[in-house]
């Protein structure tokens, strides 16, 4: 294998192609800035359609300098594990499958009996 290697190039860091005919897109240099008052410039084509918003190096949202106002889709509340469980089931159905639960867990440890509680 040695015998087939290139001697004196170094191919993982190197290009051996040129820039020689290629025409790079005309740019645009466009500002956000975010409400931590960090002002970010990046260069964009100028057919590329520019984002209103854009994530700031702090994390939060930078808006586009004299852009339009984004628009802002209607978000959903998140749901939460015990919001899609009561959409399943009712507060006494989840207390009877607890207390299910609590006597069969009871009963393998080798607990005695407790009397129900009431409400």
């Amino acid at each position: 294998m040695a015998e087939r290697s290139l001697r004196g190039t170094n191919l993982s860091t190197l290009s051996l192609e040129s820039e020689a005919g290629v025409a790079f897109s005309e740019r645009q240099i466009t500002r956000y800035s975010c409400p931590e008052g960090h002002i970010s410039e990046l260069p964009f084509s100028v057919e590329a359609e520019i984002p209103p918003i854009w994530e700031c190096r702090c994390g939060r949202e930078a808006k586009l300098i004299d852009g339009p106002e984004p628009e802002r889709k209607p978000t959903k509340p998140q749901r939460t594990h015990w919001d899609m469980l009561l959409e399943r089931r009712s507060i006494p159905e989840l207390e009877e499958l607890l207390e299910e639960r609590l006597t069969w867990l009871r009963e393998t440890r080798g607990e005695k009996p407790r009397r129900k509680r009431t409400a």
